[in-house]
C-alpha cells in the first residue's frame, strides 16, 4: 500500500502562485505515471498535468504555460508549481500515483483562488 500525502494548498489572490508537493510513503521511481487532478466546487474531478517514470509530461489545456509537474524520486515527491492563478482554479488538487499498474490517490489539498 502506498499513501499520499498533499500538501501547499491555501488562499491565494489573482495571478498568485501555489506549490503543492505530494509526498508518498514508499518509493514511486517504478511508477507507471503520476499526475494531480482537481474536483471544483459542484464538478467532476479532472486531469491537471501527468508526468511518467521517463519525464514526459502532458498537461490539460487550461494548465499549460501556467502549471510545471515535477518529481523528486530521492524523496519520493510530486510537485505541482501553479503560477498566474486565476479564479477557475480553485478546486481540491489531488495527486495519483499508478504503482504496478494499480491506482493510488491523496486526500486532496484545497486551492482558493480570490479576487
Amino acid at each position: 500500500q502506498l499513501q499520499l500525502v498533499e500538501s501547499g494548498g491555501g488562499l491565494v489572490q489573482v495571478g498568485g502562485s501555489l506549490r503543492l508537493s505530494c509526498v508518498a510513503s514508499g518509493s514511486i521511481s517504478s511508477s507507471n505515471i503520476m499526475g494531480w487532478y482537481r474536483q471544483p466546487p459542484g464538478k467532476q474531478r479532472e486531469l491537471v498535468a501527468t508526468i511518467t517514470s521517463g519525464g514526459s509530461t502532458n498537461y490539460a489545456v487550461s494548465a499549460k504555460g501556467r502549471f510545471t509537474i515535477s518529481t523528486d524520486n530521492a524523496k519520493n515527491t510530486v510537485s505541482l508549481q501553479m503560477n498566474s492563478l486565476k479564479l477557475e482554479d480553485t478546486a481540491v488538487y489531488y495527486c495519483r500515483v499508478v504503482l504496478n499498474f494499480y491506482a493510488y490517490w491523496g486526500q486532496g489539498t484545497q486551492v482558493t483562488v480570490s479576487s
